[in-house]
């Protein structure tokens, strides 16, 4: 007489097929390039005309922080942020929260200007 083996479940099919799903969502998926790391309430402005560019800065200003490309960096540090990533005529988009004080504004402004960064755009909310 012979034994009978007690039949168990073969994993290698299942352990493919998660494999596969996997991959498939990792390639669908769209990640964020660069995201804002300052939660910003942007004025709103009538005439305001979008800009796609595709390689930019991208400057937040709030009214205690400061942010590069995502990156939080102090008022000191802004210029050696900046200055290796504009090795080319990059746009700098600047977000500024609307509770800003004018004077911080003109404050990077004028840092800009010093550094002959004058390609940059003032990024607002539609009305």
């Amino acid at each position: 007489m012979k034994r009978r083996e007690p039949l168990g479940l073969d994993m290698t099919p299942v352990v493919d097929i998660v494999f596969i799903l996997l991959i498939f969502f990792l390639v669908s998926s769209v990640f964020k390039k660069e995201e804002l790391a300052l939660m910003l309430e942007l004025p709103k402005a009538g005439a305001s005309k979008e800009v796609k560019e595709e390689k930019t800065i991208n400057i937040e200003l709030s009214k205690d922080s400061l942010a590069v490309n995502g990156k939080k960096v102090s008022y000191e540090e802004i210029i050696a942020e900046i200055l290796p990533l504009v090795k080319e005529e990059k746009l700098i988009m600047f977000y500024i929260d609307r509770d800003v004080p004018y004077s911080r504004v003109i404050g990077i402004l004028d840092l800009l200007k010093k550094h002959s960064l004058n390609k940059l755009a003032l990024v607002t909310k539609e009305e």
